[in-house]
């Protein structure tokens, strides 16, 4: 059974290329969220294996969404997405419980090294 993933960006190229990557190598995309609210109730919904989740959103960041996530679900496997220079924040996600992070622009072999990391595979 393929990984089902849950892909979090505001900006809706951004999801699209992270979508295009795991398709092509075998994951199956559940669903996709613009913000931080909107991606703790998708968790909810569709109870993922893994969220990518971009750090720097409107409305709520990623930051504070894997906080919630985590509340939900322990055991929840998030990957941040951020942009260079974001170190400060990437340590803060890391403490908050993320796995591990991909740095855009994305390079599709570390998308799916992180993914495979974080899932055991």
């Amino acid at each position: 059974m393929a990984n089902r993933i849950l892909i979090v960006d505001d900006a809706a190229f951004m999801r699209m290329m992270i979508r295009d990557i795991l398709t092509k190598n075998g994951f199956e995309v559940v669903g996709e969220a613009q913000d931080g609210s909107q991606a703790i109730e998708k968790y909810k919904e569709l109870r993922p294996d893994l969220i990518t989740m971009d750090i720097t959103m409107p409305e709520m960041d990623g930051i504070a969404a894997l906080k919630e996530i985590k509340k939900i679900d322990a055991s929840a496997k998030v990957i941040m997405c951020s942009a260079m220079g974001q170190q400060a924040m990437v340590i803060d996600a890391i403490q908050a419980g993320a796995k591990d992070f991909i740095v855009k622009p994305f390079q599709s072999d570390r998308v799916i090294e992180a993914i495979n990391k974080t899932l055991g595979a």
